[in-house]
C-alpha cells in the first residue's frame, strides 16, 4: 500500500541509526511518536503530581477561608466587644455593691420587716435561716409568713423591689385564710452577701 512516494512496508526497513536518511513522512512520523512519549512520559512524572497537589490545596482552600472570614469578622468587632466587656465590667460592679456587707444585714433584715409593716400585712412568722456561701457571695435566707389583702401583698412585694440592696422573694405561696377575706402568704427572702477575698 503506497501514499505518494511513500510504502507503509518500507517502515519495516528503518535504520534507527540512520534516520536523518530515511524518507520525510517516516522522519515526521518519528518526530511525533517522540514528541508524543515525551509530553506522555513528562505528564506522567512532572504534571500528574502538580495536579494533584494542586486539587488538594485546592480542597483546603474553603475551610482556610472561612476561617479567615470568621477571623477578620472577629478582628473588625473587637472594639465592640472590649467595649462590652467593659460595660460589663461596670454592671457587675454596681451588682456588687448592692450586696450587703456582714454589717449591713441586720439593717436590711429591719428593712424588709418594715417594708411589711408599711404594706399593712400582719407579720406571723419572720425567721432568719443560717447563711449559705455559694461561691463569691452568700445567701442570706428568711422565712416569712404574713396575712394581708391582695394590695397589700402587692404593695410588699413591690417594696422589697425597691430596696437599695439585693433583696428576692423564692417559694411563694398564697392562700386564702380561714375566716377572714385576708390571704396568707408564705415565702422566703433571700438577702445577698459578697464573700470579700473570694476567687469570683
Amino acid at each position: 500500500m503506497k501514499a505518494g512516494n511513500f510504502d507503509f512496508n518500507d517502515l519495516n526497513n528503518i535504520d534507527l541509526k540512520n534516520i536523518g536518511n530515511a524518507p520525510l513522512p517516516i522522519r515526521v512520523m518519528v518526530l511525533v511518536l517522540l514528541s508524543a512519549l515525551l509530553l506522555g512520559g513528562g505528564y506522567w512524572f512532572f504534571i500528574k503530581d502538580q495536579i494533584e497537589r494542586l486539587h488538594q490545596v485546592e480542597a483546603r482552600e474553603p475551610p482556610l477561608r472561612q476561617q479567615f472570614e470568621t477571623k477578620q469578622r472577629r478582628a473588625a468587632n473587637l472594639d465592640a466587644h472590649k467595649e462590652q466587656l467593659e460595660e460589663m465590667r461596670r454592671n457587675f460592679g454596681t451588682l456588687l455593691r448592692q450586696l450587703p456587707n456582714q454589717t449591713e444585714i441586720p439593717n436590711l433584715l429591719v428593712d424588709v420587716s418594715q417594708t411589711a409593716l408599711s404594706a399593712g400585712l400582719e407579720i406571723e412568722l419572720f425567721r432568719p435561716g443560717n447563711e449559705v456561701r455559694r461561691g463569691f457571695y452568700a445567701e442570706n435566707p428568711i422565712r416569712l409568713r404574713m396575712k394581708g389583702n391582695y394590695e397589700q401583698v402587692a404593695h410588699f412585694t413591690s417594696g422589697v423591689a425597691a430596696l437599695p440592696r439585693i433583696v428576692t422573694l423564692h417559694d411563694i405561696n398564697l392562700r386564702p385564710d380561714q375566716g377572714s377575706h385576708r390571704l396568707t402568704i408564705e415565702a422566703t427572702a433571700k438577702t445577698y452577701r459578697y464573700l470579700e477575698g473570694s476567687d469570683g
